[in-house]
């Protein structure tokens, strides 16, 4: 029992001595969000959050029947159990117990995903809207977005490695969360009783926002749980962008996604 804590134990240490190597190598930036992110496979992460992608990359099993329902921070998303939580803290749960179909979430880009997912034939659901600003000084962080200093982005590099693969894979990447993708499609008598009406009430802005959970208490580093629902309205952002960053937007956007068939209905 003591030499196999020993072992465990030295393990976790030149695990800790490559991740510390690693880090050392990257190049890294100031981040408005979480202190510095450092370029990793492309796309700038959160210190913290490098080991638990390399442990997701290294551990996670994918299943057919799975679905992933990839975001970028910030979209909408925080009611559902992110990866990134399963794998934080040096944890290496067993999932293989979990009945399927499975349903995870991440934040990963596409390039970072573990071969599994790639390769095993389950669905990917990726939802993608542009990112809404923390609380600071709303200049420094868009320009800090408009640089792709988010976690995880730049957020159009993010966007376009998952729409590339929508293209190619269209029965298993997909843009838009229907439910005959992903294999549960509405009977004719569930929708005449109400339930697809039942589902969006309970998932709404108002009622979430509402719930106590989200009223209290903090579940990230860096926000209080009442803070990741601000107002719930489309077209808000005509309260808070100047007309040169809604400029400055509008030509990132051009510039990025220009031939590649992916547009967004912003409104600016």
């Amino acid at each position: 029992m003591e030499d196999t804590q020993m072992i465990t134990e030295n393990n976790n240490l030149a695990e800790t001595d490559e991740i510390a190597d690693l880090l050392s190598s990257l190049p890294k930036e100031k981040s408005w969000r979480s202190g510095y992110v450092y370029r990793y496979q492309g796309f700038w992460c959160p210190e913290k959050q490098i080991p638990a992608v390399i442990a997701f990359q290294k551990h996670f099993l994918a299943q057919k029947t799975d679905t992933i329902l990839v975001t970028m921070p910030k979209s909408g998303t925080t009611w559902l159990k992110a990866l990134f939580g399963v794998y934080a803290n040096n944890q290496l749960p067993d999932l293989s117990t979990f009945p399927s179909p499975r349903m995870f979430a991440t934040h990963v880009p596409y390039p970072s995903l573990p071969d599994s997912i790639k390769n095993s034939g389950c669905r990917i659901v990726c939802l993608s809207r542009p990112e809404r600003l923390g609380p600071l000084l709303l200049e420094e962080a868009f320009d800090s977005f408009c640089n792709g200093l988010g976690g995880f982005g730049p957020f159009f590099d993010h966007v376009l490695g998952y729409w590339r693969e929508s293209l190619e894979r269209p029965e298993e990447v997909l843009f838009l969360t229907l439910a005959e993708f992903l294999g549960c499609p509405f009977s004719l008598e569930e929708e005449a009783d109400g339930v697809v009406e039942g589902i969006t009430k309970l998932c709404g802005f108002s009622n979430l926002k509402d719930k106590e959970i989200n009223k209290t208490g903090r579940s990230l580093l860096y926000f209080e749980n009442k803070t990741l629902f601000r107002r719930g309205e489309v077209g808000d952002w005509v309260n808070y962008l100047s007309p040169e960053m809604v400029d400055r937007l509008n030509k990132l956007m051009e510039q990025k996604l220009a031939g590649s068939g992916l547009k967004f209905k912003t409104g600016l």
